[in-house]
C-alpha cells in the first residue's frame, strides 16, 4: 500500500509556533515520540486560548481525548523551531477531530501529522452537544 505523502502548509488555516528543547531528544538524537503529542497538546490549547476558549478553571470546557495518532514523515530535534499547522478535519454533534501538522522552519512539507478526537463532555462525564459559538470558532479552522 503507497504511504500517504506529508501535507503542506497550504492545507492548514492555522499556525502556532514552537520551540523544541533539549530535554526533548531521546537517544537517537531526534524528538523522542512522546514529545510529538506534547507539541500536539501544546499547540492546541494555544489555538484555543488565542481563540477564547476557556481551557483552565471552573468555566473551562471539558474536553475529553478518545483517540490520538501520528504519522512521521522526517526527523524533528532540538534546537529546530516549528510551526504547528491546525484544522478540524471533522466536526460532529459532541466531537472534533482536530490534526496537527509538525512543520521546521522555512519547511513546507510537514515533518509529522498528528490528530486527536475530543469529545466534549458535561459536568456528569458525559457527551454533551457542542455549542453553536463554540463550533463557530471550530469551524474557521475546518477543511
Amino acid at each position: 500500500m503507497p504511504r500517504t505523502p506529508p501535507p503542506d502548509r497550504a492545507g492548514f488555516p492555522a499556525f502556532v509556533d514552537l520551540q523544541t528543547r533539549w530535554n526533548d531528544n531521546d537517544e537517537y538524537g531526534h524528538l523522542n515520540n512522546a514529545t510529538y503529542l506534547e507539541l500536539f497538546d501544546t499547540a492546541m490549547s494555544y489555538w484555543q486560548i488565542e481563540n477564547g476558549i476557556t481551557i483552565r478553571g471552573p468555566d473551562a470546557w471539558r474536553f475529553v481525548v478518545v483517540e490520538s495518532g501520528c504519522t512521521y514523515f522526517r526527523e524533528v530535534g532540538f534546537p529546530d523551531r516549528l510551526a504547528a499547522g491546525l484544522r478540524v478535519a471533522r466536526l460532529g454533534g459532541s466531537s472534533f477531530r482536530i490534526e496537527i501538522g509538525l512543520f521546521r522552519a522555512g519547511e513546507d512539507e510537514a515533518a509529522s501529522l498528528g490528530f486527536f478526537v475530543n469529545v466534549l463532555t458535561g459536568a456528569d462525564g458525559r457527551p454533551t452537544p457542542i455549542p453553536d459559538d463554540l463550533r463557530a470558532r471550530l469551524s474557521r479552522i475546518a477543511v
